[in-house]
C-alpha cells in the first residue's frame, strides 16, 4: 500500500478530509492535477461566505433564528421530488440536508472557530426567495463572511496539510492527473492516471496537459472530492435541464478551467451511483473580469435589492426575478421566455448611489480589505463614501459597465455594447418613471420597493448593502450607470450518491466498498443537499461538512 487513503483534489473538501485523517494518525496520498500553487482549489478564489443559524452574530443584529426555520426555509428552497421508490435519486440528499442544518444550527461555529476560522461581524442575506412563505429563500440573514475570505476558510487546512506532509503523513502528487479507479474484487484499490509536465502557472491559470508518465497508487480506501463540471461549459451544456430552456450560446466562467468534472464520469464507468446531474447553480449577474485569471473568468455582482433589472429587450424583469432574492427562477425567466431565448444577456441599470452601497463583487481578490482583514479599510470601504475600490475598477474599466448623466446617452451606451440595438429609450425610461414615482412613500404597490424597505429594516443592510430609497433619475444621485449581466456558471448540485458516511453508492443502491467522496462531486452530501436552490453560504460549509464526515469514518476503519 502507498498509504492507508487517497484522497483526489486539493481543494477544501479533500483537505478537510485529508485533515481528518492525518490528526489521527493516518497516512494519505493527495492527488491534485494542479500545482501547489492551487492548494485550496476554489474556496480559495471565494467570498468566504458560511450558512450559520442562530448564531451570536444574528443575535447581536437583533435578528431571531433557529433550527426549525432554517429547516422550514431549506425544504422550500430544495422542492426534492425524486423520492419514490428504492433507488431515489433524493433519498439520501434529504438525510444529509437535514444533518448539515443541524450542524449549522449547532457545533458548526465552535468547530470553525477550533479549527482557526474567524467571522467578520456582517451577516448577508442571500436568496430572499421568491415571496412564498414556505418557499424558496432564506427568511432572516444567514451569510456570515469569514475574515479572510475564502482564504481564510481554505489556508488553515492548507497549513495543516504542509504540516503532515512534513511528520510524512501526507505525501502530495501534484500534477497527477488520475484517469482510472483501480476494482478489485468489487472494491475501490487505489487509481491510476498520467503524470502531468510542471508547470509553474500561478493559481487558478491554465496549466499544461502534456504528458511525461504514468502512475499507479494503491490504498485501502479512495476519497474522490475533485469538484463539479463549471469549468467546462460542454459538460454543463449536456445536463443543462429542459426546466430551464435552452443553454446561452455564450457563457462566462466563474471557476478555474481545472474544474472540469472528469472524476465523475471516471467514477460512474467504474460503477459508483450518479445523480441530479441536472441540477446546477450557475449566476445570471456576471460580468467580464478586466484583469483575467483563468479563460473567460468572470466575476458575480453580489447585489443589493435596489438596481432595476432589464432582460435584453428592455423589459423589467418580473418578482421574483429580482436583485438577491431567486436565483433559479430569474435564469428560468432569461431562458425560457420565448422571445429571450436568443438573447445570452440582461442589464442592471443603477445610480452612482446604488452603486456605491450596493455593489458587492464575489471572490477573494475582489475583497482585499476583508481578505487581507484590515479592519479599518473595511470600515473605509463598506461605510465610508465613495464605492469600493474593486467596485470602481470594474465601473471604469469593465466591458460590461457604461455610465452617463442622462438616461438617453446611457441608453445609447448600452446598446453599443450589444451587435445590434435592443433597447428602446422610451421604454427604459417610462419603467424608470413608473418606478421613481413609487419612491416617495415608506411603502409602496411595487413588489421590488417593498423589499428595499424591508431590507432597511434590517440593521445590517440598512448600514452596509442597501441605499436609502431614491429616484433612479435624481440628479443628485448620478451618474447613471448601465451594467450588461451574462449567465456566469458556477456549481453542480448533484453528483456520487453518497450514505451519511460519505460512502458512495453503487448502481444498485449498495454501498461501494472502499469508495468515498465529499464537497462538490457528491453534490456536497449525498448527491443532492440543495435540491433545486441553494440558500448560500453552503458551498463551502457542505465541502467542510461533506469532508469531515469521509475522513472521520474512513479513520475509524482503516
Amino acid at each position: 500500500m502507498d498509504a492507508d487513503v487517497i484522497v483526489v483534489g486539493a481543494g477544501l473538501a479533500g483537505l478537510v478530509a485529508t485533515h481528518e485523517l492525518t490528526r489521527r494518525g493516518r497516512r494519505v496520498a493527495l492527488v491534485d492535477q494542479e500545482n501547489p500553487a492551487n492548494l485550496g482549489g476554489q474556496a480559495f478564489w471565494s467570498f468566504g461566505g458560511l450558512f450559520l443559524v442562530d448564531s451570536p452574530e444574528q443575535r447581536r443584529l437583533n435578528l431571531s433564528d433557529s433550527f426549525d426555520l432554517a429547516w422550514r426555509d431549506w425544504q422550500g428552497s430544495a422542492g426534492w421530488d425524486r423520492l419514490e421508490g428504492r433507488l431515489a435519486e433524493d433519498e439520501w440528499a434529504v438525510r444529509w440536508a437535514r444533518a448539515y442544518v443541524e450542524f449549522a444550527a449547532g457545533e458548526k461555529r465552535s468547530w470553525l472557530k477550533q479549527h482557526g476560522i474567524s467571522l467578520t461581524p456582517m451577516v448577508g442575506w442571500a436568496e430572499r426567495g421568491a415571496g412564498q412563505a414556505f418557499g424558496h429563500g432564506n427568511s432572516v440573514p444567514r451569510f456570515h463572511v469569514a475574515w479572510g475570505t475564502g482564504t481564510g476558510v481554505s489556508e488553515p487546512f492548507a497549513s495543516r496539510a504542509r504540516e503532515a506532509a512534513e511528520s510524512a503523513r501526507l505525501t502530495f502528487h501534484h500534477r497527477h492527473r488520475v484517469d482510472h479507479l483501480l476494482v478489485e474484487g468489487g472494491r475501490i484499490a487505489g487509481v491510476s492516471g498520467a503524470v502531468l509536465a510542471p508547470d509553474p502557472a500561478p493559481r487558478g491559470a491554465p496549466s499544461n496537459r502534456d504528458v511525461i508518465g504514468s502512475f499507479t497508487l494503491r490504498a485501502q480506501a479512495v476519497v474522490l472530492a475533485s469538484g463539479g463540471i463549471g469549468g467546462d461549459h460542454g459538460k454543463v451544456r449536456r445536463f443543462w435541464p429542459e426546466r430551464l430552456g435552452s443553454p446561452p450560446r455564450s457563457m462566462i466562467t466563474g471557476v478555474p478551467a481545472y474544474v472540469d468534472g472528469r472524476l465523475l464520469d471516471i467514477a460512474g464507468e467504474a460503477g459508483a451511483r450518479l445523480v441530479n446531474r441536472d441540477r446546477m447553480w450557475h449566476y445570471v449577474e456576471g460580468v467580464q473580469n478586466w484583469a483575467p485569471v483563468w479563460p473567460q473568468h468572470a466575476i458575480r455582482i453580489l447585489p443589493g435589492p435596489s438596481p432595476l433589472w432589464l432582460d435584453a429587450l428592455g423589459r423589467r424583469l418580473p418578482a421574483p426575478a429580482l436583485p438577491g432574492h431567486d436565483t433559479m427562477a430569474t435564469l428560468k425567466h432569461l431562458r425560457t421566455t420565448p422571445d429571450l431565448a436568443g438573447h445570452d444577456h440582461s442589464w442592471f441599470i443603477v445610480s452612482q448611489k446604488i452603486l456605491e452601497k450596493e455593489f458587492a463583487l464575489s471572490g477573494s481578490e475582489q475583497n482585499l480589505d476583508i481578505t487581507e482583514r484590515n479592519l479599518l479599510k473595511v470600515l473605509m470601504s463598506r461605510l465610508g463614501k465613495g464605492a469600493p475600490p474593486a467596485v470602481d475598477a470594474f465601473k471604469h474599466k469593465g466591458a460590461d459597465f457604461v455610465f452617463a448623466d442622462d438616461l438617453e446617452t446611457l441608453v445609447a451606451r448600452m446598446n453599443s455594447l450589444t451587435e445590434r440595438p435592443l433597447l428602446d429609450p422610451a421604454l427604459v425610461r417610462q419603467q424608470i418613471e413608473d418606478r421613481d414615482a413609487q419612491m416617495d412613500n415608506p411603502y409602496s404597490k411595487d413588489f421590488q420597493i417593498m423589499s428595499i424597505h424591508n431590507s432597511r429594516r434590517y440593521l445590517g443592510d440598512k448600514l452596509a448593502r442597501t441605499a436609502t430609497p431614491h429616484r433612479l433619475l435624481d440628479p443628485r444621485a448620478g451618474p447613471l450607470i448601465g451594467v450588461r449581466l451574462h449567465v456566469l456558471t458556477r456549481k453542480s448540485l448533484g453528483g456520487l450518491q453518497t450514505d451519511l458516511s460519505s460512502q458512495v453508492l453503487k448502481a444498485d443502491g449498495t454501498p461501494f466498498e472502499g469508495l468515498y467522496a465529499a464537497g462538490e462531486a457528491a453534490g456536497f452530501g449525498g448527491g443532492g443537499l440543495h435540491g433545486y436552490n441553494a440558500l448560500e453560504g453552503t458551498f463551502l460549509g457542505g465541502c467542510i461538512f461533506s469532508g469531515r464526515a469521509a475522513g472521520r469514518a474512513l479513520a475509524g476503519q482503516v
